[in-house]
């Protein structure tokens, strides 16, 4: 929005509330904002050493200065250029990032999951209660990376709703590099362990461009999954721009696979380059859904939830008053209307969401013992002192992407589909397996939220944006237990590793000029509890919810509720703004909006001028049909084409560089040569999520579709194919026009002969997956139906496969 356009908005809400000299007031001081608002934080005047280091990167290359003769008798000794080394001192620095965690979740912060590792950690080092994440994964990723607002950093929203304005392409530009690239750069070894939800999903497949994987961003090594949630069993991997593909290990669970490759990388950066300082991002899939943790470790939580989410909020908010995590004049905020109270509902809903809590208890207290090995070994080492750990507890506050219901499948919500009770009970033995991605409730997401409004999502409140981080540097701080409560936020993590290791913030990185960090070092709080506040003004925004904070203010308006998964048209400059002095209300509970008209107009006036300056805008509210590549205009190496040749097996294509078969007509033909009976995988895209498989079971040709795993279809040949070469196909006439998610009509053919039929009454309308793949001659993911195991490989020679869409 240009400046003149963003007076004009503003104007317009002024002239609600205000009389027209205070109006004019207000718009002056919005545009004395205008000009300087990329840099906003704030910091006290602590003195700190003066950073090393270069402000231009890389350094130039080191070239011999020595003289050259005709031969090395009568030349001067030869050097070799030597390797960059950081500043002397420079710690190690672990960043670990947990997903999806709400600030009374874990016992840490008064939670009702046991959490001994992060007490432990908190005991040692400082608890943060008063930090800030932007309310979704990816923006909170990019900002934590790159020490800028996450639409400064090109992440307004997750990467798969990307719209392409500049604050919401899902691409890190390069005028906002990674603290990673930067201290690469300065002498640090580099890696990520773990999830990565910040490359575009268009170059995620094989074919990259690898220049926004890890790789790219400056980490030396990369193992992990590219998506923004996986199955935890059943996760496709990779290691560095390798794939590694899908474990099959029936113990396999991927919080312990990320705990060893971390270890390993530790084992061998100590064993090789022991004085060299390490930099590890540790980025753990939990407890972001699906929610999946061993039996028995399930077994044990047995029972830990029946009394519900109302008293597991009380219960949660009196542990944090007497740990002292909040003030004790803290108020708890009410439930919001929309969510039922626990005692009113049915004994079947009551049995279900208890076992859906139990389920998400176990999976987060095996993620914080799974860390912990980490933070054990990292503990033995012999700079161990001199080793900085940020424990970031959440990218943002507890996930209500279940709906009402809870649901078996996330990807559901992401299809504007909330499932029903009585649709998952049959399956209650089954929730934390490998079969379903399954998420809890709602109201359990506001319980895990304590003591603040509202969950994921929501930008404009504490639930969704308040998190909890925990310190430790033995060589700084010298009284550990103690909370820290200065108002801070993730874009504040960068700015502060670099202080701890001496290195300057560089002005150009690569060739690119670079946008300043917008956050400030936290450094000073270590040592002082009663520091300034060194962040005094934050903005916030995430699906058009918005809030401000400034000076002990907070404004906040909210758009829509997280559990509404369709959303309809909205006027921001018409939508209710709440207002709080969090200075005196910790938790959001006491809203002043009628009270002070005056100072609410003022912030609104704020956040806008805050919006423009840091691209926040243009606001888009939708919600499940930004996921499709169609509507949004994302790109897709498949996009433009109707035929896509196939002639070998190949596995691990991502959803959004294949074909996009939703809502049309489409057929597949296969070349093949079988034996009697053959069995295998032809063609399948998507998994237990929802998609579509095409492949063999005992001679018969199958072609199923799994709706939201809420409605599986399977049209079967009439009789089996015989032993030798063929041509088999499969056509689906979609019967549903311009509305997504109708059904159609499958033939299946054997060298050209009919040979079955049938209608299949449902499609999934959006997105099939946030994590599986198309796969040609295999299934290495979760199954469409379990009708077939995977790995399911085919038993014959594929000769060619070849997929005709219908525009």
């Amino acid at each position: 929005m240009k400046s003149s356009n963003l007076r004009l908005t503003v104007e317009r809400f002024c002239a609600m509330s205000l009389r027209k000299s205070t109006k004019y007031a207000l718009l002056a001081a919005v545009a004395s904002f205008l000009p300087v608002s990329a840099a906003f934080g704030q910091t006290a005047n602590t003195p700190t050493p003066a950073p090393i280091g270069q402000a231009v990167l890389p350094y130039a290359e080191q070239k011999f200065q020595g003289n050259v003769g005709t031969s090395y008798k009568d030349s001067d000794p030869a050097q070799f250029p030597a390797q960059m080394k950081a500043p002397a001192r420079a710690p190690n620095v672990l960043l670990v990032l947990l997903d999806d965690v709400g600030f009374g979740q874990f016992s840490v912060s008064g939670g009702g999951v046991p959490s001994p590792y992060m007490e432990g950690l908190a005991k040692d080092g400082l608890l943060f209660n008063r930090f800030h994440t932007t309310a979704v994964c990816s923006p909170s990723r990019a900002a934590l990376l790159t020490g800028r607002n996450h639409h400064m950093a090109g992440t307004g929203n997750i990467t798969e709703v990307a719209t392409g304005y500049d604050g919401y392409t899902g691409i890190i530009p390069k005028d906002t590099a990674t603290v990673a690239e930067i201290l690469r750069q300065n002498g640090y070894i580099t890696s990520w362990i773990g999830k990565n939800h910040n490359t575009p999903i268009y170059e995620t497949s094989v074919m990259g461009p690898f220049d926004h994987w890890p790789n790219g961003l400056g980490f030396d090594y990369f193992y992990g999954f590219m998506a923004g949630d996986t199955n935890q069993m059943r996760p496709y991997l990779f290691e560095n721009q390798t794939p590694v593909g899908t474990p099959t290990a029936n113990d396999y669970y991927l919080s312990v696979d990320l705990a060893d490759h971390a270890l390993t990388w530790l084992e061998k950066t100590e064993a090789v380059q022991p004085d060299k300082p390490w930099f590890m991002y540790f980025a753990q899939a939990a407890t972001h859904a699906p929610h999946q943790a061993p039996k028995a470790l399930i077994d044990q939580f047995k029972g830990k939830f029946d009394e519900g989410w109302d008293a597991y909020r009380k219960e949660t908010f009196e542990r944090q008053k007497k740990m002292g995590i909040i003030p004790q004049n803290a108020v708890l905020t009410e439930r919001p209307k929309s969510l039922p109270a626990w005692d009113t509902l049915s004994n079947d809903q009551k049995r279900l969401y208890e076992r859906m809590m139990e389920v998400f208890a176990a999976y987060g207290y095996q993620v914080d013992h799974e860390v912990g090995r980490v933070l054990d070994y990292v503990a033995k080492l012999p700079d161990a002192d001199n080793t900085m750990i940020i424990y970031i507890v959440g990218d943002n506050g507890a996930s209500a992407e279940g709906g009402f219901d809870g649901t078996l499948n996330e990807n559901a919500f992401f299809n504007a589909y909330l499932m029903k009770t009585d649709e998952m009970l049959a399956h209650i033995d089954e929730i934390g397996t490998e079969m379903h991605f399954n998420h809890f409730p709602a109201g359990w997401a506001h319980a895990m939220d304590t003591p603040f409004q509202w969950t994921k999502q929501v930008a404009s409140h504490l639930g969704g944006t308040r998190n909890p981080m925990i310190v430790k540097w033995p060589a700084r701080i010298k009284h550990g237990g103690e909370i820290r409560s200065q108002f801070s936020h993730l874009i504040d993590v960068a700015p502060t590793i670099l202080a701890a290791a001496g290195i300057e913030e560089p002005r150009s990185v690569n060739g690119t000029a670079q946008t300043p960090m917008q956050g400030r070092s936290f450094l000073q709080v270590l040592d002082n509890p009663n520091a300034p506040e060194f962040h005094t003004m934050q903005y916030f925004e995430l699906f058009a919810n918005r809030g401000i904070y400034k000076d002990g203010w907070w404004a906040g308006s909210l758009a829509f509720e997280p559990w509404q998964a369709e959303r309809g048209d909205f006027d921001p400059l018409k939508a209710k703004w709440e207002l709080y002095n969090l200075d005196e209300d910790f938790t959001q509970a006491n809203d002043l909006s009628a009270k002070y008209p005056e100072k609410l107009a003022q912030m609104e006036a704020l956040w806008w001028a805050q919006a423009s300056a840091n691209k926040a805008l243009p606001l888009d509210w939708r919600g499940a049909e930004r996921f499709s590549s169609e509507l949004t205009g994302k790109p897709n190496l498949a996009a433009g084409r109707t035929r896509y040749d196939y002639p070998v097996p190949l596995t691990g294509l991502p959803e959004a560089s294949a074909p996009d078969l939703k809502n049309k007509s489409f057929a597949v033909t296969a070349k093949v040569q079988i034996g009697d009976n053959a069995s295998g995988m032809i063609f399948t895209q998507g998994g237990n999520t929802g998609g579509w498989a095409f492949y063999l079971k005992d001679g018969k040709l199958v072609m199923a579709h799994n709706y939201l795993d809420v409605e599986h279809y399977a049209v079967k040949s009439d009789g089996v194919v015989g032993a030798g070469k063929h041509e088999l196909k499969m056509q689906f006439a979609y019967d549903g026009g311009d509305k997504p998610g109708q059904g159609g009509t499958v033939k299946l053919s054997v060298d050209g002969n009919q040979v079955g039929s049938g209608k299949i009454d449902k499609t999934t309308p959006f997105k099939y997956s946030l994590s599986e793949n198309q796969d040609i001659g295999s299934d290495t993911g979760t199954p469409v139906t379990y009708d077939y195991q995977t790995p399911f490989h085919f038993g014959g020679k594929l000769e060619d496969v070849v997929v005709d869409v219908t525009q």
